[in-house]
């Protein structure tokens, strides 16, 4: 360690003392220049003959130009000159230059006046005018040298050649960052943009070859194998139809993520980020009024069932960056719970946060929480959502998603929650399987609580839980709590989320790792899709919409075929599908059908301030009937039966097992 400290040490040592002589090389060049300048001057002054210049003059000029070029050395010390990195000289250096020029030759021209008398002008001018030239040449010298070696090693090494879509302020900064990287072994050898104004132009020397339709023919002559899209501006539209185009060609491309990197400035090409699928879905994302979110969720105590999950750990990401009282996070599963808690703790390290592990079917640990926290608003996000899998367990999904959500929005209901949005999803609209099927029956218990409360009748609605039903005192004191209860309930339904634990697009992207084939259940099928962001934003300003009994609905734009998402996010990967990767059509599994629906028909749509969040007006249905229903119904999930779907179905009119 010590010889080790001791070569560093000398090398730092060396490279200081490297700098220094280099600075008083260039301090003496600038005298030798200085004073060859003025004596050209007056060679060329007096027809080039050292024997014609008067007598006056020479002595003028030798008794002055030492003192001169020591004050102009001096100068140039108070202007930076010898502090520059002369490798990257560039604009700010030549004003500097320039300015150094102007102070000396005011020097120069009192200090001679005022000392030794009146000089021609010609002298002063081309004085200064040769002073300028060998003080910047000997500078620029040296990037010019760089430049040349630069241009020569490119020639003998392989760079990775690039194309720049967008010639605006990103694309320059981008073209700037690969240029004075030394790690970066890329040559941007084109740019593509859409103003035909700049087509034939160039920057710093690269040719602006035309527009977004000149992508494939650029790509080919330039044999480009890089491309950055760097329009931050470019409107969902223009990105998609652009990337699309890219997407057809065996070339990575990369992209700018948004307008902050160019506003922060720190557009660079660590800053690109690879294309998504959720890139080329074509729909404008949502905008949400965030400080809506800030006032309502602002010193509340929020609790978040599932909260380890895809959705709800983003939820818990968007309520802690909005200051709330408390954040309680409720999960089955600690792992994704340890997960966000530590991210949260560390991101926000002054929050109230914690992190409860429990089931919501376990309606003696859901009271405790509400008992214990007294959240102001609940957001449900705990349920089963897998369809194969709750197909094949179809009392799982009844217990967890159906009678799990009942028991939490009662022990809200008791304990004075202020708000419950439960989440639900298309595939609660006209369900074919038993998932879809107990979503809509959240729906419906969200409905039937909502209107016992409106009614203020709350008591009248039944205690399905199995902790109570033996003590018949704590059953009457849960009547008196519920008297009074004010609790708004709203279900918020979207359709697939990408990215989440549930969705197509991770179990693409590990098939499409492996080498293929990339199963697809049916050529025809088709989803609606939304990112995960935009669908807790949704659920989160549902919140501050809701005055109970609505059912929040999503306009998620056109639905995508799965088959065409899969082949784009095979070509996103870099290969051609059924060449590279193969595709498979696996046919539809249990319970699954060829389309999702937002709404069903009866529901129709009513807007609200957003002009993408719509609000279905609420089936009407026995709510005595179907909470009557439900104790049947857990009865028969608690004890396993087999009819449980004619039961489901009895409920749920609109159920129809595929």
């Amino acid at each position: 360690m010590e010889r080790s400290a001791k070569k560093v040490g000398s090398h730092g040592f060396f490279n200081k003392n490297r700098g220094k002589l280099i600075t008083i090389y260039m301090m003496l060049f600038d005298m030798l220049a200085i004073c060859a300048s003025y004596f050209a001057a007056l060679w060329i002054r007096f027809d080039c003959a050292v024997s014609t210049i008067p007598q006056r003059y020479f002595q003028a000029y030798l008794d002055f130009i030492i003192p001169y070029a020591v004050a102009s050395v001096v100068v140039f010390w108070f202007l930076k000159l010898y502090r520059s990195i002369w490798r990257y000289a560039s604009f700010s250096e030549l004003n500097r230059i320039l300015l150094a020029t102007m102070i000396t030759l005011g020097i120069h021209i009192v200090g001679m006046g005022v000392t030794f008398g009146r000089m021609p002008i010609s002298y002063y001018m081309m004085g200064i005018m040769f002073q300028f030239f060998f003080i910047s040449a000997v500078r620029f010298s040296y990037r010019f040298v760089f430049l040349v070696r630069e241009k020569l090693l490119e020639d003998e090494t392989r760079y990775s050649k690039v194309m720049i879509i967008g010639a605006g302020q990103a694309g320059q900064m981008i073209l700037r960052d690969i240029r004075t990287s030394q790690m970066m072994e890329e040559k941007v050898c084109c740019i593509i943009d859409d103003n035909p104004n700049k087509w034939g132009r160039y920057i710093d020397g690269v040719p602006i070859v035309g527009g977004s339709e000149s992508i494939m023919k650029a790509c080919y002559k330039y044999a480009v194998e890089k491309i950055y899209f760097a329009i931050p501006s470019a409107t969902v539209e223009e990105r998609r139809n652009i990337l699309t185009i890219c997407n057809e060609l065996p070339i990575e491309t990369l992209q700018l993520p948004g307008m902050y990197e160019l506003m922060s400035g720190s557009v660079t090409v660590a800053s690109m980020k690879k294309v998504e699928v959720e890139d080329l879905l074509g729909r404008e994302p949502i905008h949400v009024e965030m400080q809506e979110i800030f006032d309502y969720i602002s010193g509340k105590t929020v609790l978040i069932t599932g909260g380890g999950g895809s959705i709800g750990s983003e939820l818990s990401r968007q309520v802690a960056a909005h200051s709330p009282k408390k954040l309680i996070i409720f999960d089955i599963y600690e792992n994704n719970a340890y997960d966000i808690q530590l991210e949260l703790r560390k991101k926000y390290p002054g929050m109230d946060l914690e992190v409860v592990i429990g089931s919501v079917r376990d309606s003696r640990k859901i009271f405790r929480v509400f008992e214990t926290y007294h959240p102001d608003i609940v957001y449900h996000a705990a349920a089963h959502k897998h369809v194969p899998l709750m197909e094949a367990s179809p009392c799982e999904a009844i217990k967890n998603n159906a009678i799990g959500t009942y028991k939490t929005a009662y022990a809200a209901m008791a304990n004075h929650c202020s708000k419950f949005v439960m989440i639900s999803t298309d595939k609660a609209v006209n369900p074919t399987n038993v998932m879809g099927a107990s979503k809509r029956l959240c729906e419906m218990i969200i409905q039937a609580f909502d209107f016992k409360i409106k009614e203020g009748k709350a008591e009248d609605i039944p205690q399905l839980f199995t902790h109570l039903l033996q003590d018949e005192d704590k059953k009457h004191a849960m009547t008196a709590q519920v008297e009074q209860a004010k609790t708004e309930f709203v279900a918020v339904r979207f359709g697939n989320v990408l990215g989440s634990n549930g969705s197509v697009i991770p179990v693409f992207k590990r098939q499409i790792e492996e080498g293929g084939p990339v199963t697809v259940t049916h050529p025809d099928i088709i989803r609606y899709f939304m990112t995960i962001p935009e669908a807790v934003s949704l659920v989160m300003q549902a919140g501050t919409y809701a005055r109970g009994g609505e059912i929040f609905v999503l306009d998620m734009g056109e639905p995508v075929k799965i088959d065409t998402l899969a082949r784009n996010l095979i070509k996103l990967s870099g290969h051609r599908p059924d060449v590279d990767i193969r595709i498979e059509y696996s046919g539809l599994r249990p319970g699954e059908k060829l389309y999702e629906e937002k709404l069903m028909a009866e529901e129709g749509l009513l807007k609200t301030q957003n002009d993408l969040i719509h609000i279905g007006c609420p089936i009407p249905f026995d709510v005595d009937r179907f909470l009557g229903q439900l104790e049947e119904m857990m009865d028969a999930a608690y004890s396993n039966k087999e009819n449980i779907r004619e039961l489901v179905q009895s409920v749920v009119t609109t159920y129809h097992p595929a």
